[in-house]
């Protein structure tokens, strides 16, 4: 591509500080940003980012129609909620104008095991229209291609183990009230932990209905299962609220968050294949105390068992910079829904990202 890639951000939250910035330092240049919050729309994103003022400013969402169609960019980043449901709407408007899109919305990353009918619609819209819609992210490389890349160098697997731990504080509200965080432990149970109470045939019921809330790892395991080529003949989820000794203030839940009641949830999914490989991986989101920090760990048992640890990985960062790095891919990719793991390698960007775009 002969000239910079044309962004529009949607979403100008706790992300998009990066996202945005991470597009102008690598050679793009965002050209429209979208929100629903009326304390930021109207304002110039340089006053997001932090900085000069950049000549763009946010938009209300309800005219996002209007700005896609006048901007005509290459791709729309969207940082906004956790679930597809969520982001329904932003991702069927760029398939409806043939827009290509990219997500930082967890389930995104491999919705097809979570939320397939909604996943199926946008697919079937994109293709029609030319567009490529995919979820990317830290779990992109940390739980996604460096266990894959590892599993190359093993003689023989017999299970994937993988443990990761994050500070809700750093994502956003929504994020944080997804995991549960600032309820009782009864309301935990109830609106949370009861979901994964039921048998598979109840649980597929309300997945072919759209209406389940997968943990991180249940789009993880499914994602790691098609770029391994495993077969899964079952899936479960367990959901446990995480609990610290004292109150913990929550800048993001505008709250205080008392000792004894969630401060999140570990979420522990279990995938049998037809293989005979078993995937176990365990996500931990919570409002951190002082003692807490983020960690990824995954070990690969078999014939040799090796184990990865990430200590304190700057997991908002590294999100954001997956997903600017992802794009030319996006922007290359085959129409469609397309997870990743249908997507090339990853790479670092060391030209401006319009080099990496095939004509």
């Amino acid at each position: 591509m002969d000239r910079k890639v044309r962004v529009v951000q949607y979403g100008t939250g706790k992300m998009s500080v990066y996202t945005m910035r991470y597009v102008f330092e690598k050679g793009g240049e965002v050209v429209g940003a979208i929100d629903v919050n009326p304390n930021v729309i109207g304002k110039d994103i340089g006053d997001i980012i932090g900085g000069e003022k950049r000549g763009v400013t946010v938009t209300d969402a309800k005219d996002a129609e209007k700005l896609l169609q006048e901007l005509k960019p290459d791709i729309v980043i969207v940082t906004t909620m956790s679930l597809l449901n969520d982001i329904k709407d932003a991702f069927m408007l760029c398939a409806k104008l043939g827009i290509n899109a990219i997500s930082t919305c967890e389930e995104a990353f491999f919705p097809f095991n979570s939320n397939p009918t909604v996943a199926n619609e946008i697919d079937d819209l994109a293709k029609k229209n030319g567009c490529t819609i995919t979820g990317s992210g830290y779990q992109d490389i940390y739980w996604g291609e460096l266990i894959s890349s590892i599993a190359g160098s093993t003689q023989k697997i017999t299970k994937i183990k993988g443990s990761s731990s994050y500070n809700v504080e750093d994502y956003g509200i929504a994020l944080a009230q997804a995991h549960g965080a600032g309820l009782t432990l009864e309301e935990f149970d109830e609106k949370i932990a009861s979901a994964d109470r039921v048998s598979d045939e109840e649980r597929q019921k309300v997945i072919n209905a759209g209406e389940y809330a997968p943990s991180y790892m249940w789009n993880v395991n499914g994602w790691l299962c098609s770029k391994l080529g495993l077969t899964p003949i079952s899936q479960t989820q367990e959901c446990v609220p995480q609990t610290y000794k004292e109150d913990i203030d929550s800048s993001t839940l505008g709250m205080t968050v008392k000792a004894g009641t969630a401060t999140g949830m570990s979420a522990v999914v279990t995938t049998k294949t037809k293989e005979g490989i078993t995937i176990e991986s365990q996500c931990i989101g919570k409002v951190y105390s002082k003692e807490d920090y983020d960690k990824n760990e995954w070990t690969i048992e078999g014939e040799p068992n090796t184990t990865i640890v990430v200590s304190r990985p700057s997991t908002v960062e590294l999100t954001c910079a997956t997903v600017v790095n992802r794009i030319p891919d996006v922007i290359n990719g085959k129409p469609g829904y397309v997870s990743t793991d249908k997507l090339d390698e990853l790479k670092y960007l060391i030209k401006p990202m319009n080099e990496y775009v095939r004509d």
